[in-house]
């Protein structure tokens, strides 16, 4: 059956992540902080309103932007929350941010054009940009710049047949973020080359200390920005598949036609729940959020202390629930060392190199689990670090 499957298909590799996961399930007893997912259950009352839709009959096909009342309240959280100020007529719901970022390249690349894509990044970024027809070209963030994207290395990056910047900040698998400054940085080599910005804002609510700020909200980048963001993450639903992206009107016809054709509509059961999370984050100030993102930075400072104690050096993230300690004191590279962490005291850590060539010497770690998990599998950690001396 090989004959029937085209050659990009053929080609794409598995999922880093995925394959760790698999492992996991097999392995009795096993920890995994390999998963980027809130251990928070998605708040009652967003739960509530999905069941009483259900209860009322709601099981039919929405618009296929979305529910109306739904694209209002993202217009208005957005402006609110970020100062972005997007016409909900300019918004997509999306299944999760990741039809949304598909959708954004789809819509935008031709064959053989170049995506920049920050490296290391999330893993779904450059199989998106290949299964586009495009080439995602790497820009090495490095851990002595905060793993931000410079100016710089942009500049370095680019070439006549660049298309676009993917943008992904609070970081996946870092938790690096950008401040203000150093996006105004980075934009004006952005406008300078006349690039689209694709963002993936979706871990925009958990950042540490400092407000998140937009590439967006600068002057002159909004109309150059598609935006993609959703409830995943901030709200704890990663199973709902609720995502949004908004972009200027011409890009924004494209990824509607696509989204048309290919998805139709997000589910109206999970519209209805996002109704709900965002009229109750507007009306009391986001508190569930806030109460999550407290609980992330507790945990955050837990394990920077904890990284410390057994001898792996880690850079401080600033946002998003990951930490992507340095492994290169141990001597093993990132697969070698989360296999046999794995195998030998059944922690499972993602490797970076999962996340993009110049991830080697890292691994990521999730603390989106319960303290009494990162306690447990520390100590497990603990004893796999003294059995390397």
């Amino acid at each position: 059956m090989r004959s029937f499957i085209n050659e990009k298909s053929k080609v794409l590799k598995p999922s880093g992540i995925r394959k760790f996961f698999d492992i996991v399930r097999e392995t009795e007893g096993a920890i995994s902080l390999g998963v980027g997912e809130p251990d928070f259950v998605t708040p009652w009352r967003v739960r509530s309103a999905a069941i009483t839709s259900l209860q009322r009959g709601y099981t039919q096909y929405t618009g296929n932007r979305g529910l109306p009342k739904l694209l209002e309240l993202i217009s208005r959280y957005l402006d609110e929350r970020f100062g972005l100020k997007y016409d909900p007529k300019h918004i997509i719901v999306t299944v999760g941010g990741s039809e949304a970022i598909d959708l954004a390249l789809r819509a935008c690349v031709e064959r053989g054009e170049e995506i920049l894509v920050p490296d290391p990044a999330y893993v779904s970024y450059a199989p998106l940009v290949s299964m586009s027809d495009g080439v995602a070209v790497p820009v090495e963030c490095k851990e002595e710049d905060g793993f931000i994207v410079r100016a710089d290395a942009i500049e370095k990056a680019v070439s006549p047949k660049t298309k676009a910047i993917i943008l992904t900040y609070p970081n996946n698998p870092t938790g690096g973020i950008m401040t203000k400054e150093q996006l105004e940085e980075i934009a004006a080599v952005i406008i300078k080359h006349d690039l689209l910005v694709i963002t993936d804002e979706i871990y925009a609510e958990l950042t540490y200390g400092r407000k998140h700020a937009s590439i967006a909200s600068l002057p002159g980048m909004k109309e150059r920005t598609v935006y993609v963001s959703g409830f995943s993450k901030a709200f704890a639903m990663t199973g709902w598949r609720l995502g949004y992206v908004c972009a200027p009107a011409e890009i924004d016809d494209a990824m509607f036609k696509i989204h048309q054709y290919a998805m139709l509509c997000a589910p109206i059961t999970s519209q209805y729940a996002g109704m709900e999370a965002l009229t109750d984050g507007l009306s009391d100030g986001f508190s569930a959020v806030e109460e999550m993102r407290d609980a992330y930075d507790k945990r955050r400072r837990f394990v920077l202390s904890s990284l410390s104690d057994i001898g792996l050096e880690c850079f401080e993230p600033r946002g998003a629930f990951y930490a992507f300690p340095s492994v290169k004191s141990t001597g093993l590279d990132s697969e070698t060392f989360a296999e046999a962490l794995l195998k030998q005291e059944k922690v499972a850590v993602v490797p970076g190199t999962a996340f993009g060539s110049f991830g080697a010497s890292n691994v990521r770690l999730s603390y989106a689990t319960g303290m009494s998990q990162l306690n447990e599998a520390f100590e497990r950690m603990d004893a796999f670090m003294k059995s390397l001396r």
